[in-house]
């Protein structure tokens, strides 16, 4: 079973604020899939996932290093925020090398850059989040799906996320 939210954001920091109101609900062995265009936003995602979980310091794409781990701020419930960019990689056996499904696992939540490419090898219980471009330059729809282990969620979400949602599906 699934569900999807569509959240309007209108500028980059509307679209960090979206992302760091769903780190409130985010647990460890969660798996975020980051889905869209280049320069669609999943980086700008990621940095306000980040600094919802308490992450200091600066947040880049991984591109080139495929994956950085960043300790999450004192009294988080999340102890490491994996973020991967598998953009880089030939094939999904590259993806299953990253191990971010046992990663996740210890005190961890995983947020992977071009995830769509990553879904085959991690399983039902993801949230996928795709960036869409909207009517402005800056602006963004953000659709979330809650597959999996986040089904029972859909509540919690669109709690966090507050009047900047509404439920499509």
């Amino acid at each position: 079973m699934t569900w999807s939210l569509a959240v309007g954001s209108d500028s980059v920091a509307a679209t960090k604020a979206v992302a760091e109101a769903l780190s409130r609900v985010v647990r460890s062995g969660d798996t975020i899939l980051l889905v869209g265009d280049l320069g669609a936003g999943k980086t700008v995602f990621a940095q306000g996932l980040a600094a919802g979980l308490g992450v200091s310091g600066p947040v880049t794409s991984p591109t080139f290093a495929l994956m950085r781990q960043y300790r999450c701020g004192p009294g988080c419930r999340v102890d490491l925020l994996i973020h991967a960019d598998v953009y880089r990689t030939e094939s999904i056996d590259e993806v299953v090398d990253l191990a971010i499904g046992e990663l996740v696992e210890e005190q961890a939540v995983a947020v992977i850059e071009w995830g769509d490419m990553a879904a085959p090898a991690l399983g039902d219980d993801v949230l996928e989040v795709t960036l869409g471009p909207g009517a402005e330059p800056d602006a963004r729809t953000i659709t979330l799906v809650g597959k999996g282990r986040w089904h029972e969620r859909s509540n919690e979400v669109h709690d966090a996320l507050g009047a900047r949602s509404e439920p499509v599906s």
